[in-house]
């Protein structure tokens, strides 16, 4: 895409890149002339490709220290160096709080969370020693800006991440930057699956100020741009990717209601 900052040459890793928001990210870092390699796991059901271009697959279950370490050293064999990590993996299902033991909960907390912190201890390991150091993109949401019902544990881990980020920036500066996507509601594969058909998620759309979702490889030029150069001078930083959020409530009900005109004081 014209305008796009550049990442050629780049070596990129996208945890979680095989579909969704992840492979929207890699598509857009492979447009940027990258190499990008994705791990998940399981494998896409076709490659991850974008201008002519394929991400490499590397199965693993980031879940696993050991996995995590061992995709990153693959990387580094065959490239010789990590220059930008996206820490995309991770998700829930809708499961009130109430409904389900803490252990479930608990699962949720550690691939949202935990995994992007093993992760990242591994990559800073490598990057530190780069000359050029590294920069790493945590991948959060607005559900961890506001109330989740349904994805409690999901929002509150993604309200971690985002400190966690803004603490690394903060002790692995200026070698490795550190930064947070927080994205709002995209169109993915699964789009129905959380918004019922195609009128359901046209219906939640229209709440959006933007009048539209996301598409994954809009989240994706917004990781290109906090790991690029331009954007050199950037790290802590918490980027809304979201078309202006969500309307406030008042407002709808406030339609609702006919309310009629006035010129507030």
């Amino acid at each position: 895409m014209s305008g796009t900052p550049g990442a050629k040459g780049r070596v990129v890793v996208v945890t979680g890149g095989t579909r969704g928001v992840g492979a929207g990210i890699a598509r857009a870092f492979l447009r940027a002339g990258a190499e990008v390699a994705v791990c998940a796991r399981r494998p896409p059901g076709e490659p991850v490709a974008a201008g002519g271009r394929s991400a490499r697959y590397l199965p693993a279950d980031l879940r696993d220290p050991h996995a995590a370490e061992a995709v990153l050293a693959r990387v580094v064999e065959c490239h010789g160096r990590i220059d930008t990590l996206v820490n995309n993996a991770g998700g829930t299902p809708f499961r009130p709080l109430d409904e389900a033991p803490a252990s479930r909960h608990a699962r949720v907390l550690e691939l949202n969370l935990l995994v992007p912190l093993t992760v990242s201890l591994a990559a800073h390991r490598i990057m530190r020693e780069q000359p050029d150091g590294g920069s790493m993109v945590m991948i959060g949401s607005v559900s961890g800006t506001r109330p989740s019902p349904g994805t409690a544990a999901y929002g509150a881990a993604k309200a971690g991440l985002e400190h966690l980020a803004r603490t690394m920036a903060v002790e692995w500066a200026p070698a490795v930057r550190v930064n947070t996507l927080v994205v709002g509601m995209v169109r993915t594969e699964s789009a129905a699956l959380h918004y019922g058909d195609e009128h359901g998620v046209a219906a939640v759309a229209r709440t959006v100020p933007a009048g539209r979702l996301a598409e994954p490889d809009e989240v994706g030029e917004a990781a290109v741009f906090l790991a690029s150069d331009r954007a050199a001078y950037i790290t802590g930083a918490a980027l809304l990717v979201h078309g202006g959020g969500e309307r406030p409530a008042f407002l709808a009900a406030a339609d609702a209601g006919h309310r009629p005109s006035e010129e507030l004081t």
